[in-house]
Formats: structure tokens, C-alpha cells, sequence
């Protein structure tokens, strides 16, 4: 049991810095594309509109999700 434990303990230690590494890309290219976005609707003509456009579709996922619709699979 102590040699299941140990083993354990080696491959958490082994991965951890590969783990904190793409953690911290995946958050930089993030922070990217969300900086990029907010410059792109401020410079757009109707901010609003892009806005409210993302607020309704985030609804209509919430909302079909909500009522189990399913999309067809092939």
C-alpha cells in the first residue's frame, strides 16, 4: 500500500511544473484574446449591440441546456 502511495506522490512531483507551465499559458492566451475582444467592441461602431448579442446567444444556450435539447449526432 505504501509503495502504491509513493509512486503517486513521484508522478504528482514529476508533473506538477509541466502542469503550473500550461496553466499559465492557457491563462496568458486568455488574458490575450479577452484583451484583443474588449479592444475590438470598443472600437466597433455599436458595443451595445455586440454586447447584448452575446448576452442573448449565452441565454439561448442556457435556456436549451436547461430544457435538455440535444443536437443530432451523426
Amino acid at each position: 500500500m505504501d509503495l502504491v502511495a509513493a509512486a503517486s506522490w513521484e508522478h504528482l512531483i514529476v508533473w506538477l511544473p509541466a502542469v503550473i507551465v500550461g496553466i499559465g499559458l492557457v491563462g496568458g492566451v486568455l488574458i490575450l484574446l479577452g484583451r484583443a475582444f474588449a479592444a475590438t467592441v470598443r472600437e466597433s461602431g455599436h458595443p451595445r449591440m455586440i454586447v447584448g448579442g452575446l448576452v442573448a446567444l449565452l441565454g439561448v444556450i442556457v435556456l436549451l441546456t436547461y430544457l435538455g435539447v440535444e443536437l443530432p449526432r451523426e
